[in-house]
């Protein structure tokens, strides 16, 4: 991922863009916890809930990986397919502990 380019794109300093996506980082981290209790409870509603933060944080900073793996979660989750919906989460932290990967 180019950071300067989408630094730009938003209209931030790269330096600025980059403590953005180090919060994206900690707080999706925060956030896949309670998704995975929410899953194991079959709370759709707060999986929904996650769900919908973390696609609006990866769109904001243009992380579409990010924002597609948010919404296959959303979406396998309304649909009652929580074992698919455990595994994009799966997916996600995976690529969040690799974040370097970017």
């Amino acid at each position: 991922m180019n950071f300067k380019k989408m630094s730009e794109k938003l209209g931030l300093e790269e330096d600025e863009y980059l403590e953005l996506v180090e919060l994206f980082i900690e707080t999706s981290k925060s956030d896949l916890k309670n998704l995975q209790s929410a899953i194991n409870n079959k709370n759709i509603e707060m999986i929904a809930g996650i769900a919908h933060s973390l696609k609006g944080a990866a769109m904001n900073l243009g992380l579409d990986y990010f924002l597609e793996l948010a919404k296959s979660i959303e979406k396998t989750a309304s649909d009652g397919e929580l074992e698919e919906t455990a595994k994009a989460a799966e997916i996600f932290q995976e690529r969040l502990d690799n974040s370097g990967d970017f």
